[in-house]
């Protein structure tokens, strides 16, 4: 998938096109605000959006108390029963991330994560 600049509309619609996409939020981390969210059916995509802000600092500050210095933190991977849980903080929108909920049964993880950057990477707000 070759992706265009996209809008945060345009962002959340090509997300949703993940094969097994639950639900998607694309968030500032400084606030735990959604900017936007599509999908999430039963699961309150804005309630996930601030709980994954609160995962992403304390893992931030837990790789500062490791002392890893320059290694960015990119991908946080959350494996339930039947679902992934995709958490890609966007490189070129500092203080942005994107959480993306994916069905187990039918989303090909690899495929999701290539797909998922290269959104995060086109993503212009």
């Amino acid at each position: 998938m070759q992706v265009q600049a996209l809008d945060l509309k345009s962002a959340l619609q090509e997300a949703m096109n993940i094969d097994g996409a639950l639900g998607v939020a694309i968030v500032d981390l400084e606030s735990g605000i959604s900017l936007g969210t599509l999908g999430g059916g039963a699961m309150d995509m804005e309630l996930a959006a601030a709980g994954n802000r609160d995962f992403i600092l304390t893992k931030l500050r837990i790789k500062e108390q490791l002392g890893l210095g320059d290694d960015e933190l990119e991908e946080i991977l959350i494996t339930i029963s039947g679902q992934y849980h995709l958490i890609r903080l966007a490189r070129d929108q500092t203080g942005l991330f994107t959480y993306l909920a994916l069905d187990r049964a039918t989303a090909n993880l690899g495929l999701a994560r290539i797909q998922l950057r290269q959104i995060d990477e086109a993503l212009s707000i």
